[in-house]
């Protein structure tokens, strides 16, 4: 199962939060009360966002938490890769990765760069903006089905 941290979870529930506000600063212990996460975590993720340049902080009774930037121009990518590091599917995906001792003798180890970067794509096309709509509008799913489907006639032939 591939899956992000809750850390991660938190990160963009909490970024969601901060889009809504349209640069209204927010402190730690608001939003921590309003999402009902608990303010230790709270604190360390916006920190974190906060040097990863996602965020900026401002002190003071009036101060708190804003987006630094357009919510249009923020990614699901840009904000998992702050708070988890680089999006990598396999240790040898990660580009930071010396290499497997594996490598010589893996069939399948030049295919996990394209399909990591398939990955990192999909969240790098969806916006902070996007994910602070309360409800997006449906998107339709197309199934295609693996294998053919032919229906015979009483002599046995296709139809």
């Amino acid at each position: 199962m591939i899956r992000i941290t809750r850390e991660a979870d938190y990160g963009i529930v909490l970024m969601t939060c901060l889009a809504r506000a349209e640069g209204q600063p927010c402190s730690a212990t608001a939003l921590a009360r309003q999402r009902r996460l608990p303010l230790p975590m709270v604190s360390k993720i916006l920190k974190a966002l906060a040097r990863a340049g996602l965020l900026k902080s401002q002190r003071g009774a009036q101060g708190g938490y804003s987006v630094a930037r357009p919510a249009a121009h923020i990614s699901a990518a840009d904000i998992i890769g702050a708070l988890e590091g680089p999006i990598a599917i396999t240790e040898c995906s990660d580009e930071t990765h010396d290499g497997c001792s594996r490598q010589d003798h893996c069939e399948v180890s030049n295919h996990w760069p394209r399909i990591n970067q398939a990955i990192y794509a999909a969240l790098q096309g969806i916006s902070l903006e996007e994910m602070s709509r309360p409800d997006p509008p449906p998107r339709p799913v197309h199934f295609h089905s693996l294998h053919r489907v032919t229906t015979l006639n009483a002599a046995g032939r296709p139809v």
